[in-house]
This record gives structure tokens, C-alpha cells and sequence, in this order.
């Protein structure tokens, strides 16, 4: 970008409330409300909670963040706002909240595919050159991007049904773990035996770089009936057998899938290759270190980005407006909150497609 921008960014496509101020690649301030206690006892998130949440916390939010940079909006250049894809009464609270804000101060809006903040996270943290492999894997989504611009990408496969995240959560609830999954069954799997469970690995046996994850759920829930059938419940230790057996199976997974991912990506010879992986599924040490050792292999830089930018944030969403109001996109008032918006609109649609559109 030819000029630094100070960007406002907001968040609120699933359960965490987000603003944060970015100018250029330094994250000025970056505020997020998380929901987990309003959840915790539902098992997971509740879109109705969640939206209500976003609407009480958005403005506060946004002052915190406007304080914490030491700036007034004012001395803002624009307002990017993620537009989906997501739970659509979070998404519509936040494209809601950023319209009042325009509409106010006349700045420029900028609507951000929520993906996309994820998929440009390592321009803003580490500044990589395009193009450049993306592993996106969080709780929502699952997808192998080349990133060859702020909005061109190219899907080279995905999960057809449930993603990692979503798995991660499943399991801890089969194995009574708390939530948010990912972390419970990563701590727990820490004193487990990874080989204890012989648990299904979906599609490896086919090529491409598509996966599943809904089949390795079901495996985890009848291979703790089995347990608790076999011995009247489950010890800690078989929590922890069955957490390393199933953190395990997803590596292995998304390890194969990065390599064949990999070498389509290598093809086109970029000059700097480059794998960077996002989402709250980076942060699983077990998946990060697997992939490092593959990127080693093969010669491509690797590139994780900070826990905090990881996982859901307005400083993302800031900087992926940053690139694209350079690149000439501005959004007006009639911009709409969207619950489905594939990055790559010339792909065929991984799982359905409806009256809204294409889901991923």
C-alpha cells in the first residue's frame, strides 16, 4: 500500500466482539469481548445470544479500542466491518453498528469477507509477498487458499462437512471436557497415547486435497461408548488416550492434505514460497509443529501468526479493509450482511448451495 491507513475495524461474525484501530502493519489497539461465559451452559454458541451480546458490547467496544490508540474518529481514514460470512444476526449487528458510524462522519466503509481477514493476517504480520499457501482452519471453516491478491483466491480443497474446530468441540463434549474444545482436548491429550484409539483418517485414500471430519466425531463417540461399556466409565487417562488419539488423527489429516495442497502451490514457482496457517486451530502445538516440519522439508517458509490474530479479531478485518480501499473498493449504506460469501466465487460450491448462495 502506497499510504499507511488508520483503519477501524469490527468483528462479529460468531461469539467474540471485536474493534480495533491498525495503520499499516502496526495493530494500534485490538479489543475483544469474548461470549464463552453466556454459552457455557448451552454447549455451544447460541446465535440469539450472540447477536444480542454484539449489540449491547459493539459500542463500547469501539470506544475502547478508539482510546487505547489514543485517537478519536475523527482522525480515522475508514471503517471496515466484517460483512460475513457468519451467524447473521452477529454479522447484521456489526454491518448495523458501522452504517451509524458512517453515516455520521461520511468516512469510507469497506465490507470484509470474514475469511479473508483470516487469509491476510500474515501481510499484516509478517508482510509476505503474494501469492502465498493459506491453511484457514478454525471452528466454522476449513480450506487451502493461494492468496494472490486482497480478493483473489484460489480454493484448492476443503471440508465437505464439519470443520476441524467444530470436531475439536464435539469431542470435548463426548469426553466431558469443557469448551471452548480445542484447547481442553490439547491439554488433556497432553498425558494420552496418541496410538491408544486406532481412529479412522477420512479421505486420505482419495486424491485432491478435500477432507471430512464429521465420520472421525462419530469414531470418537463409539470409542467412548466402548470404554464406558467396557469399565462402567471413563478414567482420566482414558480422556486423555482418546484426546491424543483424536488431536492425532486430525494432524495426520491435515498434514497429508497441506502436502498434496503444497504441491500444486509449488508449481507455479512462486519466487518466496510461502505456507502460513490461521484460525483457532493454528494454536494446537501438535497441528503447528507436524506442518512446520513439512514447510522445513520442502523448503517453504512457514508462518503462524500470533494467538490473538489467529482467532477471531477486528485488527484482521481492519487491515484486509486497508488493502482493499486501496485497491478502489468502497462500500456504500446498502451494503448487506451476508451469512455465506465464498473467497473463491468460481469454485463449485463445497457444501450445497441455497436461495443465499454458495455456503463455502
Amino acid at each position: 500500500m502506497a499510504q499507511a491507513l488508520t483503519i477501524l475495524g469490527i468483528e462479529s461474525s460468531c461469539d467474540d466482539t471485536a474493534a480495533a484501530i491498525v495503520c499499516g502493519h502496526e495493530v494500534l489497539s485490538s479489543v475483544v469481548y469474548g461470549q464463552t461465559a453466556l454459552h457455557a451452559d448451552f454447549g455451544g454458541v447460541v446465535p440469539e445470544v450472540a447477536a444480542r451480546a454484539h449489540a449491547e458490547k459493539l459500542d463500547h467496544c469501539i470506544e475502547e479500542a478508539l482510546a487505547a490508540a489514543k485517537l478519536t474518529l475523527a482522525e480515522v481514514d475508514a471503517i471496515a466491518v466484517t460483512a460475513g460470512p457468519g451467524l447473521i444476526g452477529g454479522v447484521l449487528s456489526g454491518v448495523m453498528c458501522a452504517k451509524g458510524l458512517v453515516a455520521a462522519t461520511g468516512l469510507p466503509l469497506i465490507g470484509v469477507n470474514h475469511l479473508a481477514g483470516h487469509a491476510l493476517t500474515p501481510r499484516l504480520t509478517d508482510q509476505v509477498a503474494y501469492p502465498y499457501l493459506m491453511l484457514l482452519v478454525s471452528g466454522g471453516h476449513c480450506q487451502f487458499l493461494i492468496v494472490a491478491g486482497p480478493d483473489q483466491y484460489q480454493r484448492l480443497g476443503g471440508t465437505i462437512d464439519d470443520a476441524p474446530g467444530e470436531a475439536f468441540d464435539k469431542t470435548a463434549r463426548i469426553l466431558g471436557l469443557a469448551q471452548p474444545g480445542g484447547p481442553a482436548v490439547e491439554t488433556a491429550g497432553t498425558d494420552g497415547d496418541p496410538k491408544a484409539f486406532d481412529l479412522p483418517r477420512p479421505l486420505l485414500n482419495q486424491s485432491g486435497c478435500d477432507m471430512s471430519f464429521s465420520g472421525l466425531k462419530t469414531a470418537m463417540l463409539r470409542a467412548r461408548d466402548s470404554v464406558i461399556a467396557a469399565q462402567g466409565g471413563l478414567t482420566r487417562q482414558d480422556q486423555a488416550d482418546l484426546s491424543a488419539s483424536f488431536q492425532a488423527a486430525v494432524a495426520d489429516v491435515l498434514v497429508e492434505k497441506t502436502r498434496r495442497a503444497l504441491a500444486i502451490y509449488l508449481a507455479i514457482n512462486p519466487a518466496k514460497p510461502c505456507f502460513a496457517i490461521a484460525g483457532g486451530v493454528a494454536a494446537n502445538k501438535v497441528i503447528r509443529a507436524r506442518l512446520m516440519q513439512l514447510c522445513a522439508g520442502s523448503g517453504t517458509e512457514f508462518i503462524a501468526p500470533p494467538l490473538a490474530l489467529c482467532t477471531d479479531n477486528a485488527a484482521m478485518i481492519a487491515y484486509a479493509g486497508a488493502e482493499l480501499l486501496a485497491c478502489g473498493q468502497r462500500d456504500d449504506l446498502s451494503l448487506s450482511a451476508r451469512p455465506r460469501w465464498p473467497l473463491d466465487k468460481s469454485a463449485t460450491p463445497m457444501l450445497g448451495s441455497g436461495k443465499k448462495g454458495a455456503k463455502a
